[in-house]
């Protein structure tokens, strides 16, 4: 009983920090993706697969396991930036949750824990914004990575604790384990690769090969129910895994066989130094598996490669011209991290019990060696990881010019069109409505796509919100800005400088 309590307080822990750091990072609610999956949540079940927007977006708005949780969220929230924050959170608690529980079964709380912490603060998680900078699209974003992940993460603890138990509370951790992985295959379709080696996880647990179909109803009753869903919706039972085959094609990055074969390294390596963290827990497995044969490690293993695999081969090794997966990206791995950090935890401490048990030895490096390491370590990896986000915000949430033009917009209802960029027009429909989703401004929205040559002449017709652009993407028609020496007069500016909006020349 002392042992369930413990691990439901450090499991609301993990949470609370979840909840927590996204309220630090408050990413604004973005565009494209996250912003078509949240308009279909808000229209199911009257979704058009063949009309633009989802026709742009299929793969995104059949994922039902996103969509209708989003809806409930809407229903009960409002459709404003209240209930996406917390859609977003509930993802990113599944998944901290889950990382902190899968490490925790497998090696103890300690470890657990610490997978959890590193994971919070590693920049893959707190480089989200693209107004400010960033890397990946992840922590306080409502996409399938962090949600699928975790849920699949979830139900891999499940199946450890389940391995420790026998009768029926063996079948009912076996169920629950069902469950989360039938829920992840209705957030990111691709996990499905994981459920390849099921039944290599339970024969690596020990758990009886007849327990596969324990495993497996749940996971099919939940595939029939979307396979219903979908043909009610949209037609035809098979719309969600249609759209995910079709997704695909000449990629715009340059992609080469040799450069898709590398992607799990691009992906750790090419965006922040930090990613080492994740290669070398990969390397520390395996070593560690190698010396000492332990089952766990070989368990973490086979998750690591049954997804690595195919996420490769699809990213460009099997035809460099039909890309099917962008596996150089951090956030198709999110589901293989917790994986790593319990391998490497894991070496780490089976390892450390090998050592010759003298005990003079044994108990210097567990009182003295073992906890100096780790403050030296611990405080080494959260310096970095601090220092690492530039422009840390001085005031805190961070989305402070988007509450900024919220409210400059609430006190100027006379101005009746704001044109932008497509990216900047899909955020600002979030900040013309209050946290709730109440109108604050009923005005026009007019944009355009930023890619461009020019900026159009009907976008010059009214006032214009810009930004340069601080992450990964183009800026504005190739570079474009407005300037007083264009004829172009600044009306306001977030007290950060990140938002501008400008009036037209000669209006």
């Amino acid at each position: 009983m002392w042992r369930t309590r413990r691990v439901v307080w450090l499991s609301l822990l993990v949470a609370a920090a979840t909840i927590g750091a996204q309220w630090l990072l408050m990413t604004p609610p973005l565009y494209f993706d996250p912003y078509y999956v949240w308009l279909a949540a808000r229209e199911w079940p009257d979704i058009p697969l063949d009309r633009w927007p989802y026709s742009e977006v299929p793969h995104q708005v059949t994922r039902i396991g996103l969509v209708l949780p989003a809806r409930v969220v809407q229903e009960i929230l409002g459709d404003g930036q209240a209930a996406y924050f917390v859609v977003a959170a509930l993802g990113g608690c599944a998944f901290f949750v889950g990382t902190y529980l899968v490490v925790r079964s497998l090696f103890g709380d300690v470890a657990g824990v610490a997978s959890a912490a590193i994971l919070l603060v590693h920049p893959f998680f707190t480089m989200t914004n693209p107004y400010g900078h960033e890397i990946t699209w992840s922590t306080g974003v409502m996409l399938p990575d962090m949600p699928g992940a975790g849920l699949f993460t979830i139900g891999m603890a499940g199946l450890v604790v389940a391995a420790r138990r026998t009768g029926r509370a063996q079948t009912r951790m076996l169920l629950a384990a069902g469950v989360c992985f039938g829920s992840a295959f209705l957030v990111r379709e691709f996990l499905a690769f994981l459920f390849l080696a099921v039944p290599v996880y339970l024969a690596l647990l020990r758990i009886p090969w007849r327990r596969n179909v324990t495993v497996g109803a749940p996971m099919a009753a939940i595939l029939a129910v979307n396979l219903v869903h979908n043909q009610l919706v949209w037609g035809t039972p098979l719309a969600g895994l249609i759209s995910a085959a079709e997704h695909g094609g000449r990629s715009r990055d340059h992609v080469t066989r040799e450069l898709a074969a590398r992607s799990f390294l691009r992906a750790m390596h090419d965006w922040n130094p930090l990613g080492l963290v994740f290669t070398a827990a990969l390397a520390l497995t395996v070593v560690g598996w190698a010396v000492t044969r332990d089952r766990r490690l070989a368990l973490v293993l086979v998750w690591f490669f049954t997804l690595a695999v195919p996420l490769t081969l699809f990213s460009g090794v099997l035809d460099p011209n039909d890309i099917s997966l962008r596996a150089w990206l951090q956030r198709y791995w999110f589901a293989v991290l917790p994986a790593l950090l319990a391998g490497g935890f894991g070496s780490l401490i089976l390892m450390f019990r090998m050592l010759p048990s003298g005990p003079v030895s044994r108990f210097r490096l567990r009182t003295v060696v073992v906890p100096v390491l780790a403050v030296a370590l611990g405080g080494t990896y959260a310096t970095a990881t601090v220092r690492t986000v530039p422009d840390l915000p001085r005031d805190l949430p961070r989305d402070t010019a988007w509450s900024e033009l919220r409210g400059y917009l609430a006190g100027h209802r006379d101005i009746t069109l704001i044109c932008a960029d497509r990216r900047l027009a899909q955020t600002l429909t979030f900040y013309t409505r209050d946290v709730w989703g109440d109108p604050v401004w009923r005005g026009e929205i007019r944009d355009f796509p930023h890619y461009l040559g020019q900026v159009p002449r009907n976008a010059t017709e009214g006032p214009m919100l810009y930004t340069r652009w601080r992450g990964m993407e183009s800026q504005i028609g190739g570079g474009w800005r407005p300037s007083t020496g264009q004829g172009w007069r600044l009306m306001w500016r977030s007290s950060d400088g990140v938002l501008q909006l400008w009036h037209p020349p000669g209006g």
